[in-house]
């Protein structure tokens, strides 16, 4: 008959016991990391920031306000929608407000609300004329941080049907770098 008599040290054996939970944690952090930076750059590959996504009217302020909120997530996006030429007096003449009538009651009362744009083209268009732009997300200051539309291409169009947009809804919400 074979007996084995083995002795454990309980101080040792906490200390090799706290080491592999410490390891382990670390490597689980490190995992953790890398998913998290591998997700936020693979949506920034040059695939994905030369397709041309259109902004619809029905989205049209949710999709303002994510990009406000996170205007680092969006830069470099490309984006073509519709609105009309707004301007006001402390913007360049290269500077305008592709802009959209927001209904904020009732009453049908309107704001208007619409991304800051530049293009040199624009001094061809009188203000409310409506204009179907392209073009890609900057993060510039105008009185702070904000997203600006440099504009690669512009075309005059007829005032669309669904020329009102609505307030942001609480339900929207984006589910990645990509509107």
């Amino acid at each position: 008959m074979f007996v084995a008599n083995i002795k454990l040290n309980k101080n040792k054996l906490f200390k090799v016991f706290m080491i592999v939970v410490i390891l382990l944690i670390i490597i689980l952090f490190g995992i953790a990391v890398k998913k998290v930076f591998d997700i936020r750059f693979s949506t920034r590959d040059s695939a994905k920031l030369d397709e041309v996504y259109t902004i619809p009217s029905v989205n049209y302020s949710n999709v303002l306000k994510a990009v406000h909120d996170n205007i680092d997530t969006y830069v470099g996006q490309r984006i073509c929608f519709t609105g009309y030429v707004y301007r006001v007096y402390d913007f360049s003449e290269n500077q305008f407000v592709l802009a959209r009538d927001m209904i904020i009651d009732s009453n049908q009362q309107t704001v208007v609300v619409g991304f800051l744009c530049q293009s040199k083209e624009i001094k061809n268009y009188a203000d409310k004329t409506w204009i179907e732009i392209t073009g890609k997300i900057t993060k510039g200051d105008y009185h702070g941080d904000m997203p600006i539309i440099e504009v690669e291409s512009i075309k005059q169009v007829e005032k669309p049907k669904d020329a009102l947009v609505y307030p942001p809804s609480d339900d929207f919400v984006p589910t990645s770098s990509v509107i």
